[in-house]
Protein backbone atom coordinates (compact mmCIF):
# COMPACT_ATOMS: atom_id res chain seq x y z
CA UNK A 1 0.00 0.00 0.00
CA UNK A 2 1.18 3.60 -1.16
CA UNK A 3 1.29 6.22 2.24
CA UNK A 4 -2.41 7.86 3.45
CA UNK A 5 -2.72 11.38 0.46
CA UNK A 6 -3.60 14.10 1.05
CA UNK A 7 -4.47 15.50 -3.00
CA UNK A 8 -5.26 19.00 -3.04
CA UNK A 9 -7.22 19.73 -6.11
CA UNK A 10 -7.73 23.53 -7.82
CA UNK A 11 -6.00 25.52 -10.21
CA UNK A 12 -3.45 27.74 -8.94
CA UNK A 13 -4.33 30.56 -11.18
CA UNK A 14 -7.91 31.34 -10.28
CA UNK A 15 -8.26 33.56 -7.81
CA UNK A 16 -10.11 31.31 -4.42
CA UNK A 17 -9.60 28.04 -6.59
CA UNK A 18 -5.70 28.01 -6.01
CA UNK A 19 -6.48 27.35 -2.25
CA UNK A 20 -5.49 23.47 -2.91
CA UNK A 21 -1.94 24.61 -4.07
CA UNK A 22 -2.10 27.06 -1.31
CA UNK A 23 -2.47 24.24 1.27
CA UNK A 24 -0.34 22.00 -0.29
CA UNK A 25 2.66 23.92 -0.31
CA UNK A 26 2.13 24.78 3.30
CA UNK A 27 1.54 20.86 4.11
CA UNK A 28 4.82 19.77 2.55
CA UNK A 29 6.73 21.39 5.30
CA UNK A 30 4.60 19.74 8.40
CA UNK A 31 3.87 16.21 6.91
CA UNK A 32 5.88 12.97 7.92
CA UNK A 33 7.31 9.91 5.64
CA UNK A 34 3.66 8.44 6.09
CA UNK A 35 1.91 10.91 4.08
CA UNK A 36 1.88 12.02 0.55
CA UNK A 37 0.48 15.57 -0.24
CA UNK A 38 -0.05 16.01 -3.81
CA UNK A 39 -1.14 19.41 -5.75
CA UNK A 40 -3.33 18.27 -8.72
CA UNK A 41 -5.08 20.36 -10.95
CA UNK A 42 -7.12 17.65 -12.06
CA UNK A 43 -10.77 15.55 -11.97
CA UNK A 44 -12.74 12.86 -13.01
CA UNK A 45 -10.92 10.02 -14.16
CA UNK A 46 -7.86 11.15 -13.69
CA UNK A 47 -8.08 11.03 -9.79
CA UNK A 48 -8.09 7.66 -9.94
CA UNK A 49 -4.49 7.04 -10.65
CA UNK A 50 -3.61 9.17 -7.48
CA UNK A 51 -6.19 7.13 -5.14
CA UNK A 52 -4.66 3.60 -6.39
CA UNK A 53 -3.77 1.48 -3.86
CA UNK A 54 -4.41 3.80 -0.90
CA UNK A 55 -5.61 2.96 2.67
CA UNK A 56 -6.74 7.02 3.68
CA UNK A 57 -7.13 9.70 1.03
CA UNK A 58 -8.42 13.06 2.16
CA UNK A 59 -9.67 15.32 -1.08
CA UNK A 60 -8.87 18.69 -0.29
CA UNK A 61 -10.68 21.39 -2.59
CA UNK A 62 -12.72 24.67 -3.10
CA UNK A 63 -16.35 24.52 -3.43
CA UNK A 64 -18.74 27.03 -4.11
CA UNK A 65 -22.43 26.21 -2.66
CA UNK A 66 -23.61 29.74 -2.10
CA UNK A 67 -25.18 28.45 0.91
CA UNK A 68 -22.28 29.48 3.54
CA UNK A 69 -19.58 32.68 3.87
CA UNK A 70 -16.61 32.20 2.34
CA UNK A 71 -13.76 30.69 4.23
CA UNK A 72 -16.45 28.15 5.92
CA UNK A 73 -14.73 24.67 6.45
CA UNK A 74 -16.88 21.72 5.16
CA UNK A 75 -15.89 18.35 5.49
CA UNK A 76 -17.38 14.86 4.35
CA UNK A 77 -17.00 11.73 2.93
CA UNK A 78 -17.27 11.29 -0.46
CA UNK A 79 -20.37 10.94 -2.44
CA UNK A 80 -22.04 12.75 0.67
CA UNK A 81 -21.63 15.94 -0.78
CA UNK A 82 -20.37 16.74 -4.69
CA UNK A 83 -17.92 19.74 -4.26
CA UNK A 84 -17.43 22.07 -7.90
CA UNK A 85 -14.85 22.34 -10.05
CA UNK A 86 -12.33 19.78 -9.35
CA UNK A 87 -14.80 17.11 -8.38
CA UNK A 88 -17.05 17.60 -10.99
CA UNK A 89 -17.08 19.94 -13.90
CA UNK A 90 -18.88 19.61 -17.51
CA UNK A 91 -16.20 18.02 -18.99
CA UNK A 92 -15.51 14.92 -16.97
CA UNK A 93 -17.71 12.83 -15.20
CA UNK A 94 -18.19 13.03 -10.88
CA UNK A 95 -15.44 11.67 -8.30
CA UNK A 96 -18.17 10.05 -7.13
CA UNK A 97 -19.10 8.51 -10.55
CA UNK A 98 -15.22 8.09 -11.07
CA UNK A 99 -15.77 5.89 -8.20
CA UNK A 100 -18.11 3.73 -8.61
CA UNK A 101 -16.46 2.89 -12.10
CA UNK A 102 -12.86 2.26 -10.45
CA UNK A 103 -13.68 -1.27 -9.37
CA UNK A 104 -14.22 -2.39 -13.01
CA UNK A 105 -11.69 -0.69 -14.61
CA UNK A 106 -9.57 -2.70 -11.82
CA UNK A 107 -8.23 -0.08 -9.30
CA UNK A 108 -8.01 -0.76 -5.94
CA UNK A 109 -8.88 2.87 -4.00
CA UNK A 110 -9.72 3.50 -0.17
CA UNK A 111 -13.23 2.59 0.91
CA UNK A 112 -13.89 6.12 2.42
CA UNK A 113 -12.81 8.77 1.13
CA UNK A 114 -13.01 11.90 2.94
CA UNK A 115 -12.96 15.76 1.72
CA UNK A 116 -12.51 19.32 3.14
CA UNK A 117 -13.57 21.83 1.38
CA UNK A 118 -13.67 25.79 1.55
CA UNK A 119 -16.63 27.86 0.58
CA UNK A 120 -15.12 30.00 -1.56
CA UNK A 121 -15.94 33.81 -3.44
CA UNK A 122 -14.38 33.53 -6.13
CA UNK A 123 -12.98 31.19 -8.69
CA UNK A 124 -13.08 32.51 -12.25
CA UNK A 125 -10.61 35.74 -11.70
CA UNK A 126 -7.01 35.11 -13.25
CA UNK A 127 -5.63 35.86 -10.19
CA UNK A 128 -2.61 34.08 -7.94
CA UNK A 129 -4.34 35.46 -4.72
CA UNK A 130 -6.94 34.36 -2.42
CA UNK A 131 -9.58 36.43 -1.72
CA UNK A 132 -9.28 37.36 2.04
CA UNK A 133 -11.93 35.28 3.34
CA UNK A 134 -10.55 32.51 1.75
CA UNK A 135 -6.66 33.29 2.74
CA UNK A 136 -7.95 33.71 6.60
CA UNK A 137 -9.55 30.27 6.15
CA UNK A 138 -6.02 28.75 5.24
CA UNK A 139 -4.04 28.55 8.40
CA UNK A 140 -7.23 26.75 10.47
CA UNK A 141 -7.52 24.20 7.30
CA UNK A 142 -3.67 22.93 7.73
CA UNK A 143 -4.65 22.75 11.38
CA UNK A 144 -7.97 20.63 10.56
CA UNK A 145 -5.79 18.66 8.39
CA UNK A 146 -3.02 17.64 10.67
CA UNK A 147 -5.77 16.97 12.80
CA UNK A 148 -6.74 14.29 10.69
CA UNK A 149 -3.54 13.14 9.81
CA UNK A 150 -2.76 12.48 13.18
CA UNK A 151 -6.25 10.41 13.82
CA UNK A 152 -5.47 8.53 10.79
CA UNK A 153 -2.21 7.23 11.76
CA UNK A 154 -3.33 6.46 15.20
CA UNK A 155 -5.83 3.98 13.55
CA UNK A 156 -3.08 2.66 10.87
CA UNK A 157 -0.56 2.05 13.85
CA UNK A 158 -3.15 0.65 16.19
CA UNK A 159 -5.97 -0.68 13.89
Amino acid sequence: MKPTLVLCLGNEVLSDDALGFVVAEKLNGIVNDEVEVTFAPVAGFNLLDLLNNRKKVLIVDSILTGTAKPGTIHFFPAGHMTPTNGLINSHQISLPTALKLSKTLGYNLPDNIDILAVEIKDNTTLSEQLTSEVARAVDPVVNRISKWIEEHNKELVYG
